[in-house]
């Protein structure tokens, strides 16, 4: 199965009906993840360590730059200053990414949207293994891979997100008509993120492909891959789970606005 047989596998553009997924009972095993707390704060824990460099902010709040992420790591959202934090990075006015969290908002603060979501990880089922037509891409297929994921949508992917990690594609007949690559690198995981295909090449196996030789460098590194998807996209979570990944949680991705 293409896991682009459906809309957008990651958070971005939901649908209307609600997700035909076992219900939540907060206790997650392995498998999945356990109770890992750089998973259940993976842009925290990216920004703060694997990608430190690029973070941009204060001791609870910290943001990628506008042109490689809109991912937002918040260290404690009970913390007393965290809203004052927030508006020391942002400023007033400014829309904030909320992701794996759903906080009671101050007076002033409106929200932007909320989407519902889930956490899909490695399982030992994942069979990851390097893929002969894919080549890595970097800073020289930038227009390229935007040109892609503007087209098909996969969630968000701006001019310099392939900074963020290893990022792999197809070409035929010069043209990048499938894409994968890594996002967030919270302490031991690796994200998956922006699996594309042209729609004139989908049904043929190609983001399995990717998304597994992704996992294979990921597996290499000593990391285990993790995946997110809006809720409503149960194809493409069946997709990934037929790959071996397994739902770990339950999560919300949304945005809120300063006042």
């Amino acid at each position: 199965m293409d896991l682009q047989d459906t809309p957008s596998a990651e958070p971005l553009h939901v649908s209307a009906r609600e997700a035909d997924l076992p219900p939540d009972d907060g206790d997650p095993t392995e498998p999945s993840g356990g109770l890992d707390p750089a998973l259940d704060n993976p842009a925290w824990s990216s920004l703060t360590g694997h990608h430190a460099g690029l973070a941009i902010g204060n001791e609870l709040v910290r943001r990628f730059p506008e042109d490689v992420s809109p991912f937002v790591g918040i260290r404690d959202w009970d913390h007393p200053d965290v809203w004052d934090a927030i508006l020391e990075v942002f400023g007033h006015g400014a829309s904030v990414g909320v992701s794996h969290a759903d906080p009671l908002l101050p007076e002033g603060w409106a929200p932007v949207f909320s989407i519902p979501g889930v956490q899909l990880v490695q399982t030992e089922r994942v069979r990851a293994r390097p893929d002969e037509e894919a080549i890595e891409l970097g800073a020289a297929d930038v227009e390229d891979m935007l040109a892609l994921t503007e087209r098909s949508r996969p969630g968000p992917f701006l001019p310099r997100t392939h900074v963020l990690g290893r990022y792999v594609g197809i070409r035929r007949a010069g043209r990048l008509i499938a894409m994968a690559g890594e996002r967030l690198h919270p302490a031991g995981w690796t994200e998956i993120s922006a699996v594309a295909v042209d729609e004139d090449h989908r049904r043929q196996g190609l983001a399995s492909r990717l998304v597994l030789d992704v996992a294979f460098g990921i597996q290499q590194r000593g990391d285990r891959a993790l995946l997110h998807a809006s809720a409503t996209n149960t194809s493409a979570i069946a997709g990934y789970e037929k790959l071996g990944f397994a739902l770990r949680r339950r999560l919300t991705f949304g945005a809120v606005r300063t006042p």
